[in-house]
């Protein structure tokens, strides 16, 4: 078992909500931070029906309960009707919720009451390399990804696949967030294959045989379940023309890997680097979150190609991530050329599988990845 980073309350003042993509341990934190909690299971059937057909039900029992008790929900957006409810039990009774689900979609799309501002947002990502300790593995997560359950299993493909399943079966299909699941099939895989790359709406929807307005759709489904995140162009003082299209990133490599059916990755190849910047992007995700800094990330691009992965905050850092042994000059230009463009910027990196620190002549530093998730994690860059 992992200790994981995200900080939740102790002894909330306040209702919440815990947002996660499945199988990255809400229901496991949850039940570790407040283990004498009264917890309403929405995947039981049972109990999801009854309160479905009498959502009055639930409030009536909440309502014998003393009111200093914590009552946890999972898979809250299963029963949108209890939102209701529970902004009852929160305004008027002075109730405190902690409120978990893997996507706000379905509660979004019905117009579900989000509790207007009276709880707190937090999300949980899969484990990163601090959380791992001493069992983090490079390759063994570029391969199976950051899930528990898959990091930790000698099977991850079989894992992982049954995964993709489950999310098209029951997160998708069965939520209704979709008519026709092949054709959300069919734009998942091209999805993937265009993971960490700018995103061309037209492309898409011309090789999953959809219209662009579709694919939007579609992509928008990955965001609201947390499959995956926009990573928005830097454009702030633009002097030269920039591409402003954003690029897409799944939180999870191992599903990209999947679905893009690419086989082993191994150090070298074209797809590690993808691969290995999936990850980088992953540990930011995280960091952002969990150290409550919630800096914005965007990436930096001319048009004629020159490109820095990441931006932090407002040109705070400039990240740009090789997956290689040896950095070279010409793996620096986009660094250079920023830091042209934007001279105010505090730190340029390169995180890199390089076995020691470099600092260039002009002060670009690169770093083995191991040191730069050290040193993000303590605070050192942002």
């Amino acid at each position: 078992m992992y200790k994981r980073l995200l900080k939740l309350p102790i002894c909330p003042k306040q209702s919440f909500f815990l947002w996660g993509s499945r199988q990255t341990g809400k229901t496991t934190i949850l039940k570790e931070t407040y283990p004498n909690a009264l917890r309403v299971d929405l995947l039981k059937s049972d109990i999801l029906m009854r309160y479905l057909q009498r959502p009055a039900f639930f409030r009536e029992e909440i309502m014998a309960l003393d009111s200093k008790q914590l009552i946890i929900v999972d898979e809250i957006q299963k029963a949108p009707v209890l939102l209701d409810e529970i902004h009852y039990l929160i305004q008027e009774k002075n109730y405190i919720f902690g409120l978990c689900g893997s996507s706000a979609r379905k509660l979004r799309r019905g117009h579900a009451n989000l509790l207007g501002g009276r709880a707190i947002r937090y999300e949980l990502l899969g484990l990163t390399a601090l959380e791992l300790d001493n069992d983090f593995n490079l390759s063994r997560m570029i391969n199976a990804g950051p899930l528990p359950n898959h990091y930790i299993n000698q099977q991850y493909s079989r894992a992982i696949q049954s995964y993709v399943d489950d999310y098209l079966r029951e997160e998708i299909l069965q939520e209704g967030l979709i008519r026709r699941l092949p054709i959300f099939s069919d734009f998942l895989r091209m999805a993937a294959i265009s993971d960490t790359e700018i995103i061309n709406l037209s492309n898409i929807a011309r090789e999953s045989g959809i219209s662009v307005t579709t694919v939007r759709d579609h992509y928008s489904i990955l965001v609201d379940t947390l499959m995956g995140a926009f990573v928005p162009a830097y454009t702030a003082r633009a002097k030269r023309r920039i591409i402003q299209a954003p690029k897409f990133y799944f939180y999870n490599v191992g599903v990209v890997n999947i679905l893009a059916k690419r086989g082993i990755i191994q150090p070298g190849s074209e797809l590690f680097g993808k691969a290995f910047e999936n990850w980088i992007f992953h540990e930011l995700s995280a960091h952002t979150r969990y150290s409550e800094k919630l800096y914005d990330i965007s990436y930096w691009r001319l048009t004629t190609g020159t490109e820095v992965d990441f931006i932090l905050g407002k040109a705070d850092v400039a990240i740009e991530v090789k997956g290689k042994e040896n950095v070279t000059s010409r793996d620096l230009k986009g660094l250079r050329e920023f830091k042209h463009e934007h001279p105010r910027v505090k730190h340029r990196i390169v995180v890199s599988l390089e076995k020691t620190d470099r600092l260039t002549s002009d002060n670009i530093l690169i770093l083995p990845y191991q040191k730069f998730i050290k040193q993000l994690w303590q605070g050192d860059w942002i």
